[in-house]
């Protein structure tokens, strides 16, 4: 008596067939979770913010954060860095552009305070001018950052008063430093403001003063 042996199983070609995966897949997108941490850091500051909060934040666990951006100290200067970034990027056509000097100061103000009003429980202000300058204090790294942002952005307004003045719009007597530094420190006083949760209204107010004695009062 011959024994039937057993026909190989039939596999349709319709089957999907789920790929094996290899190694624990990645939970999370750097750039979300930087920029969770960067909204975490602009609320909190430095120092009230735990790893713990971060964790939760970001949705990743302790040795998932120390794999991808390094310790909180690393996590907070690569957040302020991403900021800078951020902000260079919503401003710097308007500082470049060709408009009338009163306009492009307006446009950058209206700007920086759409930044410094945001946030979901609140205006968080400015994260150069409220939570790096703290740690610049004794962070030596961190102060240089807080620096090179402060000469970045005289540099930035200077260009803008130096071509206003060469376009006859302000007195040979103007000084594109001096203006420059003024339209800065409006900028950090808005910033702080804001945090302080000043409202829009009363913040353009000053805007505008600054501006009638930076450029002149609007015509």
């Amino acid at each position: 008596m011959v024994q039937k042996s057993k026909k190989p199983p039939v596999t349709k070609i319709d089957d999907p067939v789920a790929p094996k995966r290899r190694g624990r897949p990645r939970a999370y997108q750097p750039d979300v979770a930087l920029g969770k941490a960067l909204d975490l850091f602009r609320k909190d500051g430095f120092a009230a913010t735990s790893l713990d909060d971060l964790s939760a934040a970001t949705g990743m666990n302790r040795p998932s954060l120390y794999g991808a951006f390094g310790d909180k100290r690393e996590l907070f200067i690569k957040s302020y860095r991403r900021y800078r970034e951020d902000a260079r990027a919503a401003m710097g056509d308007i500082f470049r552009g060709e408009l009338p000097i009163r306009r492009r100061l307006e446009r950058i103000y209206a700007v920086a305070l759409d930044i410094y009003l945001s946030g979901e429980s609140g205006p968080r202000g400015c994260f150069t001018v409220m939570t790096a300058a703290s740690e610049a204090v004794h962070d030596p790294d961190i102060r240089t950052m807080v620096l090179e942002g402060f000469t970045e952005l005289d540099k930035a307004f200077a260009a803008c008063f130096r071509r206003a003045k060469e376009k006859g719009e302000l007195p040979e007597s103007a000084d594109p430093v001096v203006l420059a530094q003024l339209a800065s420190a409006t900028i950090h006083t808005i910033a702080i403001r804001a945090r302080a949760q000043t409202p829009r209204r009363e913040l353009e107010a000053i805007v505008n003063g600054a501006l009638d004695v930076m450029v002149g009062p609007a015509k």
